[in-house]
């Protein structure tokens, strides 16, 4: 369904984006590489610092957090982007259709602010780590 406002049209897709042949190609190439990486590697992270008793350290926490929201992330973009590249709309029409096309926007915007509150908590933790340093004793061996 199309509407006409001031002149300008306005589909009832999620988005309607335009792409060449070429652009589809190197877009879809792009996406599935960053999401086999970011999948890959933020699991790998994950998975060191609950496995490595060494780890489990406020800092550690934050960075396995954020990699997690990393995770979650490529798995709401990636897949809506690609759909919208080669589809113009999500694959899913009628109202699961826009129940999703929100849901799937809604999260990927709270995995985005979650990686950035853990940025700021990460900046807070190393501030409080360098003005306020940890008290050694004399007799600690480190």
């Amino acid at each position: 369904m199309n509407s006409t406002v001031n002149g300008s049209s306005e589909s009832s897709s999620c988005f309607a984006l335009l792409y060449s042949t070429a652009s589809k190609i190197g877009v879809t190439v792009t996406y599935c590489l960053i999401f086999i990486v970011s999948l890959v590697a933020n699991s790998l992270i994950v998975t060191i610092v609950y496995k490595t008793p060494n780890l489990k350290k406020p800092i550690n926490y934050f960075i396995a957090n954020m990699a997690f929201s990393d995770i979650l992330s490529a798995i709401f973009w990636m897949p809506l982007n690609l759909s919208l590249v080669h589809t113009n709309s999500l694959l899913i029409g009628g109202q699961l259709g826009q129940a999703l096309c929100k849901l799937v926007f809604f999260f990927g915007n709270v995995s985005l602010f979650v990686s950035i509150q853990n940025l700021i908590l990460i900046a807070v933790d190393r501030f409080g780590a360098v003005v306020f340093p940890p008290v050694r004793h004399s007799s600690d061996p480190n």
